[in-house]
């Protein structure tokens, strides 16, 4: 599996967890119906798990163009890659939405609310203020760039033998798990935490092209993608500036 892959199928395997759990809040008539923000800011974080798991150990598992971003701004990550990661990243995005529309295809039919089914999509805001809306979304993934930059390699080296290495495999997962369930509970309510620019443009085209009625509320859609980049900018930034 080469990182392009990874990315498409990390990003996928997220995507479908994350907004799945969406749609099983939302939408009427699921078994999940009206279950509340904590389960799904709490399967949203999981999904990242999976998604990290799977990924990690190919493409260090960005998952996010505001990662990738971030980490070729500090000088982490090559800039020829870049483009490769975001397409995969977008392309996963995409393939995630599709499946959360094909699996939860009935409750879509019968669900009137079309804020509620765009938001199996896609984020919006709580109220809508674009100068408020974009800085959450900055400083949201802010966060989350930044505490990546922080994070310890996730290994053991035995005392006497230091060459040799017992590595956590997917429990290496867990701190950006955490991370993503932290700033989802503190710093979700007012945009629904995109923090990720795949992860909203990506699931708004298909919410576009497939037979969902309602708009996909383009007007909003540079918020979630403008502000991840700028975030991710100003980590980068200052952790340069820090080193």
């Amino acid at each position: 599996m080469t990182p392009f892959v990874a990315e498409i199928i990390g990003t996928m395997l997220m995507i479908l967890l994350g907004n799945g759990v969406v749609a099983n809040v939302v939408l009427k008539d699921t078994k999940g119906n009206n279950s509340g923000w904590i389960v799904i800011t709490t399967a949203w974080a999981l999904a990242v798990f999976v998604g990290v798991t799977v990924a990690g150990p190919v493409s260090g598992a960005h998952l996010n163009p505001a990662v990738t971003l971030g980490l070729a701004f500090a000088g982490k990550f090559s800039w020829d890659l870049v483009p490769t990661y975001i397409a995969g990243e977008m392309i996963g995005a995409m393939l995630g939405a599709f499946l959360v529309w094909l699996f939860n295809k009935d409750h879509f039919a019968i669900t009137e609310d079309e804020g509620a089914k765009l938001a199996c999509f896609s984020t919006g805001p709580a109220i809508r203020k674009p100068v408020s809306n974009i800085i959450s979304e900055i400083i949201g993934t802010f966060v989350l760039v930044f505490v990546i930059f922080h994070f310890a390699d996730p290994s053991v080296t035995l005392l006497n033998d230091p060459n040799a290495k017992i590595g956590l495999g997917s429990v290496g997962a867990l701190p950006v798990t955490l991370l993503v369930w932290a700033i989802g509970l503190s710093l979700g309510g007012t945009t629904g935490y995109a923090i990720n620019p795949a992860r909203d443009l990506g699931p708004r085209i298909m919410h576009a092209l497939l037979p969902v009625k309602g708009s996909s509320d383009w007007s909003y859609a540079w918020i979630p993608i403008a502000g991840p980049i700028i975030g991710a900018a100003l980590a980068a930034l200052l952790h340069t500036a820090l080193s």
